[in-house]
């Protein structure tokens, strides 16, 4: 059946389609990168020329393979898939066959890079309240017990998206990956299992209690990474689950809910309400009210990083400085100078995305490096100085703009 809904911000449609047609993009706008094909001009053609784009590309990736060249056709799927899963994240609407072919299409091509990859990657089922979740286990090559690093998607990504298969961040520091289709994402909302204020933490909690039943999981170094709305869930699950023994959170989504749903681009209100399964925006106000990680910083064990930009329209940095200092566990703060909420390509980390740093910080973390009283704030310059190293926070900063 159709999903309708009487969303008041679809009135702002006619801005959402100029947007994509001018600016490429239909969300963070501060980033000037043209992301969408450039015959897209308005917001439904999104999925059709995205499909294409997809399909050609999956051509060629499989055209290299039938030609004997493995490495290339893995390198190729990897696109293919990531372009599968932008044009079926653009649709809102249950069992619509576009999307359903786009997903398809997406999990089709993953496939392929698991049967080409130079590492195991295991597609598995986690039981959770009476439904499965799936999650993707990127093992180390040589199958040893060491720590475990599970990543919380944000709600315009799945578990396809990070770790890169490429060039796996935490393979590369050691450590096993693991990335989850939480409530609402990806294979979860394929089944229309629905997110809600406070389940997706249990569902993360339910990916731990898998992850300590493997022999090549260190079950005492288990650290959680989230980007996006996965900086909203890492905190929750920390705070839910003792077993987290790291967490980091980027490209932040800390304050209240009325940031990314009233205020900004409205497509970020039209998917959260589908991924939901909400059609009445009251109720669906309702519940973002009680999306907040306002009072969970005391029941925080853990060391916990948090990255936020100096201008996020989702965080203002006065309420991420708020609920830093709630934090009672080691700590530490790096605020991206200048930047706003995506974290890819940062010129104060060096023209590299957060995510290998992150992973640097959650591997000291798990290795027990931070006392009990760590307590740090870096002011990453974007133009100067010397990325979160060495990069003291300006005593005249008013930590609010």
């Amino acid at each position: 059946m159709p999903y309708k809904s009487d969303r008041r911000r679809d009135g702002q449609q006619w801005i959402l389609d100029y947007m994509a047609k001018t600016a490429g993009m239909v969300q963070n706008f501060e980033d000037e990168k043209f992301e969408l094909p450039r015959g897209v001009k308005n917001y439904k053609m999104i999925s059709k020329l995205k499909g294409e784009e997809a399909a050609h590309i999956e051509a060629v990736a499989a055209a290299a393979e039938d030609a004997g060249y493995p490495e290339t056709a893995l390198e190729i799927y990897v696109k293919a898939s990531e372009a599968y899963r932008h044009g079926q994240h653009a649709i809102f609407e249950d069992d619509h066959p576009q999307k359903l072919k786009l997903y398809d299409g997406l999990s089709r091509c993953y496939g392929r890079v698991m049967e080409l990859a130079d590492y195991p990657i295991e597609r598995i089922e986690v039981p959770f309240e009476g439904e499965q979740i799936q999650i993707l286990l990127h093992l180390l090559p040589d199958g040893r017990t060491a720590p475990c690093v599970l990543y919380l998607p944000g709600m315009d990504q799945t578990k396809e998206f990070y770790p890169y298969v490429l060039q796996n961040d935490m393979h590369r520091r050691g450590m096993h990956a693991c990335a989850m289709d939480g409530p609402g994402q990806g294979m979860s909302n394929i089944r229309k299992i629905r997110v809600t204020a406070d389940n997706y933490e249990r569902a993360a909690s339910a990916v731990i209690d898998y992850l300590c039943s493997r022999p090549e999981i260190d079950s005492g170094k288990i650290g959680v990474f989230g980007i996006s709305m996965g900086s909203f869930w890492s905190p929750r699950t920390a705070a839910y689950d003792s077993r987290v023994s790291a967490c980091a959170a980027g490209s932040a989504n800390f304050a209240d809910k009325n940031f990314i749903f009233d205020v900004a681009s409205p497509r970020f209100k039209q998917i959260f309400m589908y991924m939901a399964g909400l059609t009445d925006e009251d109720a669906f106000d309702e519940m973002a009210m009680r999306m907040t990680i306002k009072g969970y910083g005391g029941q925080i064990g853990c060391p916990v990083l948090m990255v936020a930009g100096e201008f996020d329209p989702l965080t203002p940095v006065e309420d991420a400085f708020s609920f830093f200092e709630e934090l009672e566990c080691p700590k530490e703060f790096w605020v991206l100078e200048n930047e706003f909420h995506r974290v890819w390509g940062m010129k104060g980390l060096g023209g590299v995305d957060l995510n290998p740093l992150a992973i640097d910080w959650l591997r000291d973390a798990l290795n027990g490096k931070f006392q009990p009283d760590h307590n740090q704030i870096a002011y990453v310059r974007q133009n100067t100085g010397s990325g979160p190293f060495r990069a003291p926070f300006p005593e005249d900063h008013p930590r609010r703009w």
